[in-house]
């Protein structure tokens, strides 16, 4: 039984072109579609070209039974070029001018903001002014008690002080790994505290509800007003990382709508996040035992 309300994913829709073959990317429909496993009606929001790929896109998003808003725009769907060094470390080229750079602000959009439980959005996608202010145009569409979701994900050159600051300020979740919370420190200028003084600090200047840290290996912090929650990350067997940081956001997300408690949400979000490690590919189907 679908829940009430809609949880959105806001942000860029993109094909990652590696050696072996394209794979359909994009943190914003892997959060949507985790999030749609705990019951909620989730939307991928983004934008595609008018080309094969767009087709392929939305082909892709039908076989998984995800739905999108993905207006069709006169640019070409999104690619990232993935290219592999000879120990295979990959260096990424996000190709620029593309689809989801110009995601249109519709009356579709006003009206899904107004029904939004949550949305997730990152700061790739505001790497372009069209899509920047479309983002902040359904951000500031939403109900007061919709959760805002900065997954920040620094990439590349693709985002600046004030894009951080906008975004802080519309936010009341932040997530942030580590190496990012590195940069934020530096840019901000408070590089010298430990990483929960620095977590501390952001929740109270931006008045944040919680703030989510993961660090790989070494687990994953939960600051909320006056508490931490702590958990380790499991050790499991690897078939891919790809969309695991997604589906944590989004299994945190689905269950803390659901009104489990934020250590509780913390747990089933690293279960979930370690499971998607040991699938292939972004969206597996997650096993209802790991929900609860």
């Amino acid at each position: 039984m679908k829940k009430e309300g809609i949880i959105v994913g806001l942000g860029e829709a993109l094909w990652d072109c590696l050696p072996e073959g394209r794979k359909l990317g994009g943190a914003p429909a892997n959060f949507a579609y985790h999030a749609s496993q705990f019951g909620y009606g989730a939307y991928a929001v983004s934008a595609v070209g008018n080309d094969a790929l767009g087709q392929e896109t939305l082909a892709a998003f039908d076989a998984k039974g995800l739905r999108y808003e993905m207006p069709k725009v006169d640019f070409p769907t999104g690619t990232v070029q993935v290219t592999l060094d000879e120990v295979g470390v990959p260096t990424y080229d996000i190709k620029e001018g593309v689809a989801w750079d110009n995601i249109p602000f519709t009356p579709r959009l006003e009206e899904m903001a107004k029904n939004c439980r949550a949305v997730c959005f990152g700061s790739l996608a505001q790497r372009n002014e069209a899509s920047r202010n479309t983002i902040y145009r359904f951000l500031d569409a939403t109900p007061k008690d919709c959760l805002r979701i900065f997954d920040i994900n620094l990439r590349q050159n693709f985002y600046s002080k004030e894009v951080i600051r906008e975004s802080l300020k519309r936010c009341n979740v932040l997530k942030i790994n580590d190496e990012e919370l590195v940069i934020i420190g530096r840019m901000f200028g408070y590089p010298g505290l430990d990483f929960e003084n620095k977590c501390w600090l952001i929740l109270g200047k931006y008045n944040l509800d919680i703030l989510v840290l993961t660090c790989g290996v070494n687990g994953s912090y939960v600051f909320s007003k006056g508490a931490m929650s702590y958990r380790e990350t499991p050790r499991v067997k690897v078939a891919d990382t790809v969309g695991a940081g997604d589906s944590f956001t989004g299994a945190f997300v689905g269950s803390i709508l659901s009104g489990i408690s934020i250590p509780e949400a913390h747990r089933i979000a690293v279960n979930v996040s370690a499971y998607v490690c040991t699938q292939a590919g972004a969206m597996p189907v997650i096993p209802d035992s790991l929900k609860e």
